[in-house]
């Protein structure tokens, strides 16, 4: 490990590890491993700098059984300074942002991971399942399981599981905090691992989550907030994430009660996760689709924009005398408002996101050669990001 004296970077030092029983261990595929990756950030709990003071050759050992997340902690250094008040207390910072009773010793800890293996089961009701395709014909199995739960701080044992997994925030979700379990609203939607042993036993293995919170939207109903979404490292560009976003926003189409999922503060990388998934799901509604773009979903815009199928560069059928085209969608540019707001409200998506992903559709379609639809889709997000930064902030002031 790199280190500059006896400064060592806190991202380098912690090495994190998702540990299997035995058995569990069996079903792994070559190229699976669950072991030895390393967190994004670690400022906020070693401090804005990451560095760590007075250890040469750190390692800070923190493992989690698998499926119920019982922690193990070691720490091990090569040299260390004399005990001063500028020497990091290492296992004494980061305790105090895991529950207390971790293991500290390495067979009790492999002894708890055995017994844990099958015996936890997830906390919550099951909303979602998924396969994935295993990576080798080795295994003897095509497909592995997986499975999203939904919980609240109501569900029996699942604020002491919560208080287990909540510092995957900290460590890969940037400006991550621990949430005030005191209040009332807070949701959570996790994924699982399901795999089978060989003697037909299902163990479940955690892959990520997401915190969601509901908050009063008038006159009646609430809005889901997605306030925080993980996926941990070993599963990340699987597709998981989709997954686990999808699951949500299905979920949040089966209760009357809320009105549309709103997302804080997104990073870029899931505003990007967010738009394709959205996307898919608007291109996959046919009567939506049909609406918009016309019965062939290539149509002419009722405010002079002519539409043609993605990547066509024919020129759009002459007009009639009354200026329309034939089978022409309420999509434009411009969009119909009214049509428009009655699906944003039936698809419960916030406001700028639904009106994003109508422009990336209308942008899907243009016409390139159409000067006129052009024009209109110009003044359609125009007025769409003035009223989002102007007239936002006038209200803000």
């Amino acid at each position: 490990m790199a280190n500059n004296g006896w400064t060592v970077d806190s991202n380098e030092a912690l090495v994190l590890s998702l540990v299997r029983a035995q058995q569990d261990k069996q079903a792994f595929e070559d190229n699976e491993s669950f072991k030895g990756f390393h967190p994004t950030f670690t400022y906020p709990i070693y401090g804005e700098d990451e560095k760590i003071y007075g250890y040469q050759d750190l390692v800070i050992d923190l493992r989690f059984a698998s499926g119920s997340l019982a922690h193990f902690l070691s720490v091990r250094y090569a040299g260390k300074l004399p005990a001063s008040s500028t020497v990091d207390d290492v296992e004494g910072i980061l305790s105090s942002f895991i529950p207390p009773g971790y293991e500290t010793e390495e067979d009790a800890f492999l002894a708890r991971v055995e017994k844990d293996a099958t015996s936890f089961r997830p906390i919550g009701k099951c909303i979602h399942s998924y396969t994935r395709p295993a990576s080798s014909a080795s295994s003897g199995k095509s497909n592995v399981e997986y499975e999203v739960y939904h919980a609240t701080f109501e569900d029996s044992g699942f604020r002491e599981y919560h208080r287990k997994m909540q510092i995957f925030i900290l460590l890969y979700v940037e400006a991550g905090s621990y949430i005030n379990e005191d209040e009332d609203g807070w949701e959570f939607v996790m994924l699982f691992e399901k795999r089978q042993r060989k003697d037909g036993i299902a163990t479940y293995h955690f892959v990520g989550y997401s915190s969601l919170y509901n908050f009063y939207c008038f006159p009646e109903k609430v809005r889901l907030r997605l306030s925080q979404f993980v996926i941990l490292p070993p599963y990340q560009r699987l597709g998981h994430g989709s997954e686990l976003y999808i699951a949500i926003y299905n979920l949040v189409l089966s209760l009357p009660d809320v009105s549309e999922l709103t997302v804080e503060d997104p990073a870029e990388a899931f505003e990007d996760l967010r738009d394709r998934n959205d996307l898919r799901m608007l291109l996959a509604n046919e009567q939506f689709m049909n609406e918009g773009f016309g019965a062939h979903s290539a149509t002419a815009s009722h405010g002079g924009g002519r539409v043609q199928k993605a990547r066509s560069h024919l020129r759009s059928a002459p007009k009639s005398a009354s200026g329309g085209t034939k089978g022409r969608g309420k999509m434009g540019p411009p969009v119909d408002r009214a049509w428009s707001g009655k699906w944003r409200k039936d698809l419960k998506i916030a406001g700028r996101q639904f009106h994003r992903l109508v422009e990336m559709l209308i942008m899907l379609r243009l016409d390139p050669t159409d000067v006129q639809g052009a024009r209109a889709f110009r003044l359609q997000v125009k007025e769409r990001l003035y009223r989002f930064n102007f007239v936002s902030e006038q209200l803000a002031m």
